[in-house]
Parts: structure tokens; sequence; C-alpha cells
């Protein structure tokens, strides 16, 4: 289960019983074949035991729950009530969207530019030279082919915090280089292509 006030996901520990981690902590996604609504994956997280374990998340708690959607109650001090967090936080999150910031982004290398995404995107997380740098690898909603940024781990784990500044790797996947290949090919016979070789002379 995740928690958007501490925004952990509740996993179970051979050792601790149950672990709490970040987005940033997982390894590897994979969704499960089968049920659609909600879909399941399959997460390979790194424990705070020392240990990578495997888990389930539901679709709408890997992408939706950590906009607040479904957050629990929370003290207000100003009024001494306990009041529903989901409210103010689903306002927020929709506000935010409605305003043209996404929740997560990435930059996908084959289109060159970046994407709004959701963490079900995402099917490969390590970790990076720095502590606090992590490698991502992510499957572009939008074209498919597959990209990897290097982020921090404040961009994964909060949604609406984007990195100033992105690492890219810039390299072509085997499996994604027929469709540039065939992309490229169908370029180089349309009138685009003359036009742009024509700015540039």
């Amino acid at each position: 289960m995740y928690d958007a006030l501490t925004a952990r996901y509740t996993f179970s520990c051979p050792l601790h019983g149950e672990s709490k981690v970040r987005l940033s902590a997982f390894r590897a996604l994979e969704r499960l074949p089968g049920a659609v609504h909600p879909a399941v994956f399959s997460v390979r997280f790194c424990c705070s035991c020392g240990e990578d374990h495997a888990g389930l998340v539901a679709h709408d708690e890997l992408d939706w729950l950590p906009l607040g959607l479904d957050s629990g109650l929370f003290l207000n001090l100003m009024t001494a009530k306990l009041e529903a967090a989901a409210l103010e936080l689903g306002a927020r999150a929709a506000a935010q969207i409605q305003g043209g910031e996404w929740p997560w982004s990435f930059f996908c290398y084959p289109e060159e530019r970046p994407r709004p995404v959701f963490p079900s995107s995402f099917f490969l997380l390590a970790p990076g030279a720095s502590r606090d740098a992590l490698a991502v690898a992510v499957r572009c909603p939008a074209c498919s082919r597959i990209s990897v940024n290097l982020v921090s781990q404040q961009h994964l784990d909060l949604p609406f915090h984007n990195d100033r500044r992105v690492g890219v790797l810039e390299h072509v996947f085997p499996a994604d280089l027929r469709a540039t290949l065939e992309e490229f090919r169908a370029e180089l016979h349309a009138s685009t292509f003359d036009a742009r070789r024509l700015d540039l002379e």
C-alpha cells in the first residue's frame, strides 16, 4: 500500500516483517499478464535489510496514489480536527497538471524531446555514481521506444519535482533500431528532408 503523506510503499520483508520504501528504491518493474483494471506490476525493490525483495503493486497505487488522491486523515492544527488530506492534495495535483506541469517527466532520446510519464512506464532503475543519482530506463508512452535518463531520487520520489538537468544516455537500443531506421527511410524519401537540406545550405 502507498502512503502519500510519507511517499512510501509498504511491502513485506522476510527479515523485518514489512518494509517501507520510496519509488527510488525500486530496481525493476514488470507488468504481469492478466488483470487489466487495475493492472498488476511485479516489483523488485532494495529493502532496508540490505536484500532485494519481490512485491506486487497495482497500477493505481503506482501511478495515481502518489498524487494524494487516496491519502488518509491528518490533524489540522488550526482547527484541532481530523481532516481528509485527499481533497487538498488532489486539488493541488489537478491545478498543477492544468497549469502544464506533469508529476513525472523524462527525456525521450529517439524523439529528442521531454515527455510526461507515469511510474508504470519505468522498467529498470539502478543507482548512479553519486549517492543521489539514479539511472531510469523508461519505455516512452508516445513512441514505445526505450530511453535511459539519469535523475535525482527526488525526481522519482516526489511528484511534481522535476530536475532542472537530466542526464540522457545517447543510445538507440537494438529493439528500437528497426523502427528508427524505418522512420529515417520514410523521412529520406519525403519532401521535408529536402526542405531541411535546403535550410542547411
